[in-house]
């Protein structure tokens, strides 16, 4: 998302394995995810995917130690036990995109992204020597170093959500957590983000997961997607694996053809309603 068309440096750390075994999650005594497991690995987008309702936000919000499953065992690097640490070092190994943040008000928008480096401050505020350096790439990256001071409270609902992002990324660490972020973006900072999301899997090595609801978007950045219904991790592996024609008319309840893209050479997907094509609806009227 460097507006500028160059790409700068995102993060000095390098991604961590973190891993999610028999997640179960209940609401009000009721389970929403049902023995549910995801890893995510250096270098690789993982994507979840599925109908509303079916647990892909509270899994991920779960991996990020937010919502208090009933039952879980989560593990970073295979070894540590992630709901051990500290809510600074974890916060040092893991950050995540929320939906729905609030807009804040009385705040510059340079002052909101550096509110990602609170992990290397310490308890008395202590000094951050390289957080003025992480704020200022998290700001080009995501293409609003112009706005750095203007205040919050006068952005749309896009360039807050890019600034929130911003955060994150000054956070700088191995894992980073996407929930639905291109909620609010216009169509060329959706694919600004999609190509950001790569390059930090590709050239930083951080493991990325991210709950999408466009199934094209989902296929052309993943290199895994976790298919969800009712709460149930019901398919998980390539795109091409996990996005097919049957499984994703059982699963979202409508006809759903699935094709590559001649221009591109990616996976595409159509769901036909009653009026999706022009044959049909001649065929129905004749």
């Amino acid at each position: 998302m460097n507006v500028g068309g160059e790409r700068a440096e995102v993060t000095r750390s390098r991604g961590h394995v973190l891993s999610a075994a028999e997640v179960t999650v209940a609401y009000d005594g009721v389970d929403v995810v049902h023995n549910a497991s995801i890893t995510l690995r250096p270098g690789e987008v993982t994507v979840l995917v599925g109908p509303n309702g079916s647990g892909k936000s509270t899994l991920l919000r779960t991996l990020a130690r937010l919502q208090r499953p009933r039952t879980a065992t989560l593990t970073i690097d295979t070894e540590t036990d992630a709901l051990a640490l500290t809510p600074r070092e974890f916060s040092r190994r893991v950050a995540l995109l929320t939906q729905g943040r609030p807009t804040p008000g009385g705040l510059s928008v340079r002052d909101v992204v550096e509110f990602g480096r609170y992990p290397y401050r310490g308890r008395w505020g202590r000094a951050d020597p390289d957080g003025r350096a992480a704020v200022d790439r998290a700001l080009a990256l995501t293409g609003v170093a112009d706005l750095a001071e203007r205040g919050a409270e006068h952005l749309s609902g896009g360039q807050l959500q890019r600034v929130w992002l911003a955060g994150c990324l000054a956070q700088e660490t191995g894992v980073l957590l996407l929930d639905e972020p291109t909620t609010y973006l216009d169509l060329r900072y959706q694919v600004e983000l999609l190509d950001l999301v790569r390059d930090l899997a590709d050239d930083h090595g951080i493991a990325v997961g991210v709950v999408l609801h466009d199934l094209d978007q989902a296929a052309a950045v993943a290199d895994r997607i976790v298919l969800l219904h009712a709460g149930r991790v019901i398919a998980e592996g390539a795109p091409e694996d996990v996005l097919t024609a049957a499984r994703l008319t059982d699963t979202y309840g409508i006809r759903v053809e699935v094709d590559e893209d001649p221009l591109t050479g990616r996976l595409r997907t159509r769901a036909m309603g009653r009026h999706h094509t022009r044959s049909e609806r001649l065929s129905t009227t004749s």
